[in-house]
């Protein structure tokens, strides 16, 4: 197959490209820097720097392709995720970015477009399970609400001839991730904290697993998708396990009245709990996660970074 990547040299990009030019497919993916694009050569795809919100760019670049992944997206520094403007670049990529992208598909006739989301749009579901039927809101913050719209935005390709597959992602974590590598190293020198008593469910995904689930959402029908892991884990746990790969100890811990002054607009949505099922997934494409909850995943990434921690629960 032909098949063109937005997003080719993200975290969650770069992982992609790679799995499907192993499957012998013939990838073109965007890169936005000459060491970007270097990265994509090496597995074998073709970089191309385009605007993306520009239609006829787009429109050049994705010719002939069958099937387009809208990875793009620009998540800011931890400690910018308390600022509703940190977040304007990925809002616009994902809202305008996938309006341009499905009028560019629209016109060169390619059949399948998959879009990255975020499962953080669910309502806090308390202890239940929560699928892609349970309730969604934006609380009142700038990365969901630009999520939601995107998600709108993105439905209105599929018709008679076309599908569109949406993918909420559960909260990415690896260890080349620069996210975790944040979180890593402001848990080591004792400058992150655990805000209150964290006990809402938190919904992950090693990106390597993330990776697999788009290769595997070829054979989706169209609609949205979970994808998390299968056992999702108190915040407090996440944190705590991220905590301990990084330096083998625990975090601070700070009341539940600091979380608006540390987090800001995150705050809003991190309270949520969310125990996401990808049920759904896993059952329609037979895509199945190998991480099965963050304890786990985060040993590995400790082996990884070098660090020998044991799985608490």
């Amino acid at each position: 197959m032909r098949l063109f990547v937005a997003g080719g040299t993200g975290a969650l990009g770069s992982r992609v490209v790679r799995l499907l030019a192993e499957g012998g497919n013939e990838v073109t993916a965007t890169a936005r820097t000459d060491a970007g694009a270097q990265q994509i050569r090496a597995v074998g795809a073709t970089p191309v720097d385009i605007d993306l919100l520009d239609v006829a760019a787009l429109r050049t670049a994705i010719r002939g392709s069958d099937v387009v992944f809208r990875l793009t997206t620009k998540i800011p520094p931890l400690m910018q995720m308390r600022k509703t403007e940190a977040w304007a670049e990925t809002g616009r990529l994902r809202v305008e970015g996938t309006r341009a992208l499905n009028r560019a598909c629209s016109d060169e006739h390619v059949g399948t477009c998959i879009h990255e989301s975020i499962t953080f749009v669910y309502e806090d579901g308390g202890d239940n399970w929560l699928d892609e039927d349970s309730p969604v809101s934006d609380a009142g913050a700038a990365p969901l609400r630009d999520a939601l719209e995107a998600e709108a935005e993105a439905q209105k390709f599929t018709g008679a001839d076309a599908r569109a597959v949406i993918l909420r992602f559960a909260a990415f974590y690896a260890a080349d991730s620069s996210q975790s590598l944040e979180m890593a190293d402001r848990a080591r020198r004792r400058r992150l904290a655990l805000i209150g008593p964290s006990r809402n469910w938190f919904s992950s995904i090693h990106l390597d697993d993330a990776a697999h689930a788009t290769v595997a959402a070829l054979r989706a029908p169209a609609g949205i998708y979970n994808v998390s892991d299968d056992d999702p884990v108190q915040l407090a746990t996440f944190m705590t396990s991220m905590a301990r790969a990084a330096s083998g100890r625990g975090l601070p811990k700070l009341p539940s009245i600091a979380g608006g002054a540390a987090l800001g607009v995150a705050w809003r949505y991190l309270q949520r709990s969310q125990r996401v099922s990808s049920a759904r997934m896993q059952r329609l494409t037979g895509w199945t996660p190998t991480v099965r909850n963050a304890r786990e995943g985060w040993v590995r990434i400790a082996n990884e970074w070098g660090h020998v921690t044991k799985s608490k629960g």
